[in-house]
């Protein structure tokens, strides 16, 4: 019987979504920052206010019952209404948000993340931020499931449904070769295939990128390691095993390896990658485009314009994007 005096509320059904995409108690408390006996309780509330169990606690991993498969899609929405609701209250004033949830890819985890914090700690001083790094795929996958709340990561052909997306940046795919007397070891498409390709993981959206486009080039390869670290890989170059594909990110990342390989153009048709930052509509006010306006003034500080200076032919190749998509002057 419902508890006639119960009442529901946002925390509750907040609760009650973490339980039912994360499938445990305890990925449920992870995401919304609790404890297991709180978010337990919290559930344990919700269904006394309903008079129904929602959640099979015997099944493993947890399952939801035919009542909780009803209530998700209420709960669903019940969400995106309050964030749509919060987002009008706050409009440009961001000083009441508590804590939000940002992802950033692994590449921009020395210098730019940190530097985008202490902007954004300086902007918002009452504010948590709770910081998640990880590849591209991961990232989007917990905006998607509303684990994070703002993502920077490669765009990708994921669908964009409910998303805001602000562009920053473009980069092309350049060819890192060993050196012989600080001249790069090899140049061109025969020389590059007389040596050892090393491989950036196919587990990653980068690495399946750059295997399809030589598929797509027939400039097909067997590469001998593939790997995950920008580190290990230039290394493995910079002691002559072989050459590799990366970004000029991705080498600035591992920027202790940058005067002992040499970086060339690519032996196929020219190609690269862009990074946005993604938000689910609406759900932070103007916050994600005063963030992606924070981010393009970082990294054409500590990205692009050191970028070009190492690689001068990169040019216009690489660069900041404004919201439109169009590359801005940096």
């Amino acid at each position: 019987m419902a508890d006639p005096g119960g009442r529901l509320t946002l925390w509750m059904i907040e609760c009650f979504v973490g339980i039912a995409e994360t499938r445990s108690i305890s990925g449920a408390a992870r995401r919304v920052g609790a404890s297991v006996s709180a978010v337990s309780q919290q559930l344990s509330k919700l269904e006394a206010g309903l008079g129904t169990v929602l959640v099979d606690r015997a099944a493993r991993p947890l399952a939801l019952t035919p009542a909780g498969e009803t209530f998700l899609r209420r709960a669903q929405t019940i969400l995106d209404e309050a964030a749509l609701a919060r987002s009008d209250l706050l409009g440009t004033d961001l000083s009441h948000l508590t804590r939000v949830r940002l992802g950033m890819i692994e590449d921009f985890d020395a210098d730019v993340t940190p530097r985008l914090l202490t902007d954004m700690a300086d902007a918002l001083r009452t504010c948590q931020f709770l910081l998640e790094t990880g590849p591209t795929h991961r990232l989007l996958a917990g905006l998607g499931d509303r684990a994070l709340d703002m993502v920077v990561a490669a765009d990708t052909a994921a669908p964009a449904e409910g998303l805001e997306i602000h562009p920053l940046l473009v980069e092309p795919f350049v060819a890192v070769v060993p050196l012989a007397d600080g001249v790069p070891l090899a140049t061109d498409a025969g020389a590059l295939r007389a040596l050892p390709f090393l491989q950036y993981t196919q587990r990653h959206h980068m690495g399946r990128q750059i295997a399809a486009h030589l598929a797509r080039q027939d400039f097909v390869l067997s590469p001998r390691f593939e790997m995950d670290s920008y580190h290990a890989i230039l290394s493995m170059v910079a002691e002559g095993a072989g050459w590799s594909i990366l970004t000029p990110l991705g080498l600035l990342r591992a920027h202790r390896f940058e005067s002992r390989v040499g970086v060339v153009r690519l032996p196929v048709a020219p190609f690269g990658r862009a990074l946005s930052l993604w938000a689910r509509r609406g759900a932070l006010g103007d916050m994600p485009a005063d963030t992606a306006a924070r981010l393009r003034v970082i990294l054409a500080d500590l990205i692009v314009r050191p970028a070009r200076v190492r690689i001068p032919w990169l040019g216009a190749a690489m660069a900041v994007l404004g919201q439109d998509g169009g590359p801005i002057p940096v």
